[in-house]
């Protein structure tokens, strides 16, 4: 299995950049990585796939970079509705192709 480590906590002050970072075990050799954000009693909102790609309804203060080894989250500018829970998370696509 791929296992990916995060730091537990980061403070900052409002208007200050933070970065996140995410370490992955072992390269994966690929751009299926995400960042997701999750607020106290909500469900996960997914901010970033394919490493750089900012999903529907995500700030652009938030950055998404980094490699199959070390992924990065940069907030540029936290605003008081970015406090809550960063999780990144490595997933595959699987394509079944079914021949007549």
């Amino acid at each position: 299995g791929v296992t990916l480590t995060q730091p537990e906590v980061k403070t900052v002050q409002l208007g200050q950049t933070v970065i996140i970072e995410c370490r992955i075990d072992v390269g994966i050799y690929s751009n299926d990585l995400a960042w997701y954000q999750q607020k106290p009693g909500e469900t996960p909102k997914l901010l970033i796939s394919n490493i750089n790609t900012l999903r529907s309804g995500t700030p652009s203060r938030f950055i998404g970079s980094g490699t199959s080894i070390v992924l990065t989250l940069t907030i540029i500018g936290v605003q008081p509705e970015d406090t809550g829970d960063y999780y990144c998370q490595s997933y595959h696509y699987m394509v079944v192709l079914k021949s007549n």
